[in-house]
């Protein structure tokens, strides 16, 4: 199973990587985290293709990880 990983504490809430999702697999939440931001949150388990798009957009270094299925990944 693909999934991305949200360091919630390093998200600042500015949407890049949810406008940059083309599978809409994050969202903005409904908890402020120790900065003060409304983060980020995964909710595409069934849809993300561990395509990186959100990683790459995301302004804040280490605030997203994509992990991809090793045997999605072999099967293509």
């Amino acid at each position: 199973m693909n999934y991305v990983k949200i360091t919630t504490d390093e998200c600042k809430g500015c949407r890049v990587c949810v406008n940059a999702c083309p599978h809409h697999c994050l969202m903005i939440g409904t908890q402020i985290n120790k900065l003060g931001y409304l983060h980020a949150v995964f909710h595409g388990y069934d849809t993300c293709t561990a395509c990186g798009l959100c990683f790459f957009s995301c302004p804040e270094p280490g605030a997203i990880t994509v992990f991809a299925d090793e045997k999605e990944v072999a099967d293509e």
